[in-house]
């Protein structure tokens, strides 16, 4: 009888406390209730969920993805690329946002993805393959860095002194496609300081409730 009578409070408390969190608001920081970015072209708002009882959806709560391929990726990628958290990409999100912006945010995930999961607002799709030389000609390759990135080609030489900060992501520390990426531009010489990974991608992303932006097939 006691331990039913026991059982009894413990679920009250539980729920007392669960209904008290309810309605709680749910800032970023302490300090900073929103982001405003720049998603394209267009104003767009990153905030938390406000349900304080919300949960991550079911395509991020699987916890045994089978590993090859997806295994879990190290705190630092490589030397000299920093490893970054929300706030610091938060922080980048609002420098992309600005005319002439000398970084970006990248996410590097294949298509099915975004469309299942939407996107970080603010970021450009760049799906891993488009800078891997199994998957994209070199000329493809040569293109994308002087457009998107900034680089800039004398012969056969890269100069990457005005190349934009890249920020990459993918979908979560098991995932290899940001760090593909990362590597690959590496390999051709892009500056290591020049490259930040934000290692917790969209699982973290979605796990502490941030917006994302639909993406519609193209």
């Amino acid at each position: 009888m006691r331990a039913w009578l026991g059982s009894l409070a413990i679920v009250a408390m539980v729920t007392a406390t669960t209904a008290t969190w309810a309605d709680q608001p749910v800032g970023i920081t302490a300090t900073l209730p929103h982001v405003d970015v720049i998603h394209e072209g267009k104003a767009f708002r990153i905030e938390r969920e406000q349900d304080n009882l919300n949960q991550i959806e079911p395509d991020y709560s699987l916890t045994s993805r089978p590993c090859p391929p997806y295994c879990i990726q190290p705190m630092q990628l490589a030397p000299g690329v920093e490893t970054i958290g929300e706030l610091e990409v938060l922080d980048y999100l609002r420098r992309a946002s600005r005319d002439k912006a000398d970084v970006m945010v990248i996410d590097s995930r294949e298509q099915q993805w975004l469309l299942r999961t939407g996107i970080i607002p603010g970021a450009i799709h760049l799906t891993w393959t488009q800078l891997h030389p199994a998957h994209a000609d070199s000329a493809k390759i040569a293109e994308t860095l002087e457009l998107l990135f900034g680089a800039a080609r004398t012969g056969t030489l890269w100069n990457f002194e005005n190349a934009r900060t890249a920020v990459f992501y993918c979908n979560g520390v098991w995932c290899g496609q940001s760090p593909t990426n990362i590597k690959q531009l590496l390999a051709l010489g892009y500056p290591a300081h020049k490259l930040k990974w934000y290692r917790g991608g969209m699982q973290s992303w979605k796990s502490l409730g941030l917006t994302t932006a639909p993406v519609l097939p193209k």
